[in-house]
């Protein structure tokens, strides 16, 4: 089978062809990311109408490059499968009724994609990976520690009660103006920091469950910058690395007692035991560093994606649209753009883990 997956969930426009043998490797014809850092950096942040536009303007030529990079006509694909949500609804549209298009002229079937699962299956693009395992997806919007039972099923075990650990990363970044993109900026700035200098809190420190907290870290880190006189580049460097440590150990704590669940829940999962991080802070040296030591200690195999697969791509929508399309489900033309999407409805439902800012449900 062969997929082309388009991807425009937030400001990365990207295609990706992929084919799936039979004996269900991967292979990748195909890999194209364009990035929108330059349209963003002076606002330090995504706007979501300019990342909209750029996408827009993108998607059918990528969608060509493509096809042109694997040497396959249209025709020859089976389906086309695009990102459907979560993520910036102005950019959701752009890959999915580019996808819409591609699929009606051709006659091809139509995949919508949820972008998470699209994280969760990365790890597949380049190893063997059996289910269940573990997931922590970690990204800009999203901090999750998830039970991957099979492609297209997955149990919540805990989500960000406020901020993701990536927007701490952002925004921090931003206070010690540090540009943007602000995570990869705070992680080379914190490479030259002393981490133990500031005192940070530890969210949600001895509370029971799996969930998260970021926003609090976020504004003690503000409060100390702004607290500081005349602060200098030593300052910013070992504020920085206090930050850096902080979220680690905050998703390394919470992990462990994900860890723990999934141990007893599934005592015949073969040793060591997969844990499975995946999404754009998955990136982050400091954070691969704290995951792996928790893992070797509870007896799990940390597992990531390449790097070039940790941050948004289409070759985990490509990959997330084989799997759906070998369990024959295939999409109407009609599927909507979602601007959010959990993957474990049933637990979104049921504990929707609201926060207290504006943005609302972060399920």
């Amino acid at each position: 089978m062969i997929v082309l997956g388009l991807e425009s969930s937030c400001d990365e426009s990207a295609a990706a062809i992929l084919r799936r043998r039979s004996d269900g490797s991967i292979e990748v014809l195909a890999d194209l990311v364009l990035g929108q850092i330059d349209a963003h950096a002076p606002y330090g942040g995504v706007v979501p109408e300019i990342a909209a536009r750029a996408h827009a303007e993108a998607m059918d030529g990528l969608a060509a490059a493509a096809l042109k990079e694997a040497g396959l006509a249209l025709d020859e694909i089976d389906a086309v499968a695009a990102t459907s949500g979560p993520g910036l609804i102005g950019g959701v549209m752009a890959a999915l009724m580019t996808a819409k298009g591609l699929a009606l002229g051709s006659g091809k079937p139509l995949i919508a994609v949820n972008h998470l699962e699209g994280h969760a299956l990365s790890p597949r693009l380049s190893e063997t990976l059996d289910f269940p395992y573990l997931l922590l997806l970690v990204s800009g919007g999203h901090t999750q520690l998830l039970v991957a039972e099979a492609a297209g099923r997955y149990r919540r075990l805990g989500s960000t009660l406020d901020d993701a650990a990536g927007e701490a990363f952002d925004k921090t970044a931003k206070v010690l103006g540090l540009g943007f993109p602000g995570g990869p900026a705070l992680e080379r700035c914190a490479q030259n920091g002393d981490a133990a200098r500031f005192d940070l809190p530890t969210p949600l420190k001895g509370k029971p469950g799996c969930d998260f907290s970021f926003a609090g870290l976020k504004t003690a880190a503000r409060q100390i910058w702004e607290g500081l006189d005349q602060p200098g580049e030593q300052d910013r460097a070992d504020l920085a690395a206090a930050v850096q440590a902080a979220i680690a150990a905050s998703l390394a704590a919470r992990t462990r007692r994900a860890m723990d669940l999934f141990a007893a829940d599934y005592p015949d999962c073969a040793t060591p035991r997969p844990l499975v991080v995946a999404g754009g802070v998955a990136a982050n040296t400091a954070v691969r560093t704290a995951l792996e030591a928790a893992a070797a200690k509870a007896g799990f195999r940390l597992i990531a994606p390449p790097m070039k697969w940790c941050t948004d791509n289409a070759a985990m929508i490509a990959l997330a649209g084989l799997e759906k399309l070998a369990r024959g489900e295939t999409d109407a033309l009609d599927a909507p753009a979602r601007a959010r999407w959990p993957l474990d409805a049933a637990s979104a439902k049921l504990d929707p883990a609201i926060g207290s800012g504006r943005k609302g449900p972060k399920a």
